[in-house]
C-alpha cells in the first residue's frame, strides 16, 4: 500500500474511496478482493442508511479530484493487502469512512 492521498491510490482503490464518499452512511456487502485490489465490477451490494432529519447525500469529498486519506482509509488499504484474495462480507460506512469490516473465518 502506498500513498496518503486519493490520487496516489490505484484506480480500483480510488474508486472504492469515492464509492464510500457517495454512500456516506450504509454498508457494502460481498466486496471481492483480488490481488489486494477491490473488485467493483460487478459492484458489491450497496445498502444505504437514511437518517431522518439528517444529511443523506454524498460527502463533498466525492466530487474532489484529490483528498488526503484519513486513518480509516489507510487501515482499509492495509486490510485489502492482508485479504489479498478473498471477500469482505460487510464493510460498514459512517460519514463516508470505512467504520468496520466483517470477514469469514
Amino acid at each position: 500500500m502506498t500513498g496518503s492521498t486519493k490520487s496516489q491510490l490505484s484506480p480500483a482503490r480510488r474508486a472504492l474511496v469515492e464509492l464510500l464518499h457517495r454512500v456516506n452512511f450504509g454498508r457494502l456487502e460481498h466486496l471481492e478482493v483480488r490481488g489486494g485490489e477491490p473488485v467493483l465490477d460487478p459492484r458489491p451490494r450497496v445498502v444505504r442508511e437514511h437518517k431522518f432529519g439528517g444529511d443523506n447525500g454524498p460527502r463533498s469529498e466525492a466530487a474532489r479530484a484529490d483528498v488526503a486519506l484519513k486513518a480509516q482509509h489507510l487501515d482499509l488499504m492495509r486490510l485489502l493487502d492482508r485479504v489479498s484474495d478473498g471477500v469482505i462480507d460487510v464493510l460498514t460506512v459512517k460519514h463516508g469512512l470505512p467504520f468496520h469490516a466483517e470477514l469469514a473465518g
